[in-house]
């Protein structure tokens, strides 16, 4: 009886650390993400994180903007990202299926900047 009790303890704890790993560890998607900076801020209560939205290229009409929302754990990338409020940016991203209170409000983690449009000098942080 005590060993099926220990064996079913632990493909339950194994299969609870799967799904954490899978929904906030695991990355789903990386990519880019052009656009305009529109808001970069620090904010919360608990865990101060840094959030931001760009507005993407090609939504420059009176049509609804499509904006990406995204968050920033590198403090390197946030000090780049304050300096240039209403630039075009390129930003590298990777996306997680659930977001953690200490990385960021988002699913989206900006990790690294490619290229800051009007800018002199080294803006480029290169990904980890």
């Amino acid at each position: 009886m005590k060993k099926a009790i220990w064996i079913i303890s632990t493909i339950i704890v194994a299969a609870l650390l799967i799904f954490i790993y899978w929904r906030y560890y695991f990355v789903l998607a990386d990519g880019t993400q052009a656009g305009t900076l529109n808001i970069f801020q620090k904010k919360g209560i608990i865990f101060k994180t840094y959030e931001g939205k760009i507005i993407l290229s090609g939504f420059k009409a009176n049509v609804q903007s499509n904006e990406f929302s995204f968050s920033v754990i590198n403090p390197q990338v946030a000090e780049q990202l304050f300096k240039v409020p209403g630039r075009e940016v390129n930003l590298h991203y990777k996306q997680y299926f659930g977001s953690l209170p200490w990385r960021g409000m988002q699913k989206f983690i900006v990790d690294s900047i490619y290229e800051v449009r009007g800018m002199q000098g080294e803006t480029i942080i290169k990904p980890k």
